[in-house]
C-alpha cells in the first residue's frame, strides 16, 4: 500500500508543484515563500485525495480519485496577477475568487452533473488544449532563465540546460518502462539539476534554510480579497474544472468496474468544490481530479481506493515537511523549462485526443474548435489585444482558457442545441473545401 501509494504521489508531483512555481514566480516571491507556498499546495492536494477517495457523508466519490492543483487555474491567477498594481494582494485576490468558486460550485454540482450534454468533447478538448497552449509559453520564459534583466538570460548555458533536460525526459519515456516510465519527469527534474551543478546555476540555499518540520499558517499571504472579475474568471474556471473530473469519473469507473452514476458523479464533484473551497484556508489553490493516475490505475491493476488514500497522507505529510517542500525551489529554472515542454505540451496533446473524439467531421463543430482556439489564443500571440478594455474586464479577457471557454460554450449551443437540426450539418471530408452543390450531395442510398 505505501509503495503504489507513493507512485501516485510520484505520477502527480510535478504537476502539483508546476502551478505555485508559476504563480509564485510571477509575483515575484522569494524562495522562502515559494517553498511555503509549494507546501501548501501539497499540504492542500492532500487533504483533497482524502476527502475524494474515503469521502464524508455525499461528499466524495468514494474511487481512487487522485486530486490536486488544478493547471486550468493557472493562465486565469497569472492574469490576476498582472493586472495587480500591488503584487502583495495578488495571493488573497486569487484566494477570495477561489473560495467563492468553490462554494458556488459545491451548490452547483447536483445540478451540473445533470448538464454534462452541454459540455461534449468538443467543448473540453478545446479547453484542455488552450490549458496546455496557454501555458507553453511560461516553459519558454523558464528555460531562458529567471530573471530577464540578467546578463545570462537567454544564454547558450540556459537553453542547452532546458534541452538537456528535455532529451534526458523523452529518452527515459522511450526506454524505460513500469513506474520509472511514469516518473521520467521527476527524473528529469533530478538529472538536469545535478547536470546543472558545474555551471552554477544550482542553489542549495532553500534546502539548508528550511525546517523540517512546518504547518501551513491560515491566510500567511494575508485574509482574502472578493473581486467580481477574478471571481468571475475563476468561475468560469471551476465549471471547465467541475466538466474535466465528470469525464474523469466516468472513465474511471469504468477501468475499476463500477460504473459512476448521478449520485457518484454529483458526489465527486462536492468533494472537488469543497476541497476547493477549503484550499485558500492553508494558502493552497483550486483543485481538480488528476487525469495521469487515471492511466496509473489502468496499468497497475491496482484498484483499491486506500491506496490512493495512502497517497493523499503522503502529500499531507510532505505538506507538513518545509525541507521536502523546498527540494522544488532548488531546480534552476532553465531544467524546470525542459520539462515544462512535456509537461504542459502533453496537457495540450490531451485536449487534442479530446477533440478526436468530438467528430471533427461535422462542419459544425470544426467552427466550434475553429472559432474558440483563435479567441483563446489571442493573448498568447497578440498581449496588448485588449488594452482599450477596463482594467477589471482585462482579468477575464486576459485570459485565453475564460475567453475560449466562453466561446466554444456559446458557440456549441447555437450550432448544436439551438432550433432544430440543419442540412448543412453534414460531414465533410476536407473543412477547407467548399461546399458541394446540392446535386453533388451523396443521398441516403449511396451510404
Amino acid at each position: 500500500m505505501a509503495t503504489t501509494g507513493l507512485q501516485h504521489v510520484a505520477a502527480m508531483y510535478a504537476g502539483v508543484v508546476a502551478p505555485p512555481l508559476i504563480v509564485g514566480a510571477a509575483i515575484g516571491l522569494s524562495a522562502a515563500e515559494l517553498t511555503f507556498l509549494t507546501g501548501a499546495c501539497l499540504f492542500t492536494a492532500g487533504l483533497a485525495t482524502l476527502l475524494q477517495t474515503l469521502g464524508i457523508w455525499k461528499i466524495g466519490a468514494r474511487l481512487p480519485f487522485v486530486n490536486g492543483v488544478t493547471f486550468a487555474g493557472v493562465a486565469p491567477m497569472t492574469a490576476i496577477v498582472a493586472s495587480t498594481d500591488d503584487k502583495s494582494d495578488a495571493l488573497p485576490i486569487i484566494f477570495g475568487a477561489v473560495i467563492v468558486a468553490g462554494l458556488l460550485g459545491f451548490v452547483a454540482s447536483p445540478f451540473l452533473c445533470k448538464a454534462v450534454r452541454f459540455f461534449p468533447p468538443v467543448v473540453t478538448g478545446s479547453v484542455i488544449t488552450l490549458i496546455g497552449v496557454s501555458l507553453l509559453p511560461v516553459a519558454f520564459g523558464w528555460a531562458q532563465g529567471p530573471d530577464q534583466a540578467a546578463d545570462d538570460y537567454g544564454s547558450a548555458t540556459n537553453l542547452g540546460l532546458a534541452g538537456a533536460t528535455l532529451v534526458i525526459v523523452l529518452l527515459l519515456r522511450r526506454f524505460t518502462r513500469g513506474f520509472v516510465k511514469q516518473i521520467a519527469v521527476l527524473l528529469g527534474l533530478v538529472a538536469g539539476t545535478l547536470l546543472a551543478i558545474p555551471f552554477g546555476v544550482t542553489d542549495f540555499g532553500p534546502v539548508a534554510d528550511a525546517d523540517i518540520v512546518g504547518f501551513p499558517t491560515p491566510f500567511h499571504f494575508g485574509a482574502p480579497q472578493f473581486q467580481l472579475a477574478a471571481i468571475i474568471s475563476l468561475c468560469v474556471v471551476m465549471v471547465v474544472s467541475m466538466t474535466e473530473s465528470t469525464a474523469d469519473m466516468l472513465a474511471l469507473g469504468e477501468i475499476v468496474g463500477k460504473p459512476a452514476d448521478e449520485k457518484t458523479i454529483a458526489a465527486g464533484l462536492r468533494a472537488d468544490t469543497l476541497g476547493s473551497a477549503l484550499s485558500p484556508l492553508f494558502n493552497g489553490f483550486m483543485c481538480s481530479a488528476f487525469a495521469q493516475n487515471i492511466g496509473l490505475v489502468a496499468m497497475t491493476r491496482i484498484r483499491s481506493r486506500y491506496v490512493v488514500a495512502t497517497g493523499g497522507g503522503f502529500l499531507i505529510l510532505m505538506g507538513l515537511c518545509p525541507m521536502a517542500a523546498s527540494l522544488i525551489a532548488v531546480v534552476p529554472r532553465p531544467v524546470l523549462g525542459g520539462a515544462g515542454v512535456v509537461l504542459f505540451g502533453s496537457v495540450a496533446a490531451s485536449g487534442i485526443q479530446t477533440l478526436v473524439k468530438a467528430g471533427l467531421e461535422k462542419d459544425n463543430n470544426v467552427l466550434i474548435v475553429a472559432v474558440s482556439l483563435a479567441v483563446g489564443i489571442i493573448p498568447i500571440t497578440a498581449p496588448e489585444f485588449y488594452h482599450a478594455a477596463p482594467e477589471t474586464a482585462r482579468i477575464i479577457l486576459d485570459s485565453g482558457i475564460s475567453t475560449g471557454c466562453v466561446a466554444a460554450l456559446l458557440l456549441n449551443y447555437v450550432f448544436n442545441h439551438l432550433g432544430k437540426r440543419r442540412a448543412d450539418d453534414d460531414e465533410v471530408t476536407n473543412p477547407m473545401e467548399p461546399d458541394p452543390a446540392p446535386a453533388a450531395r451523396p443521398t441516403a442510398s449511396a451510404h
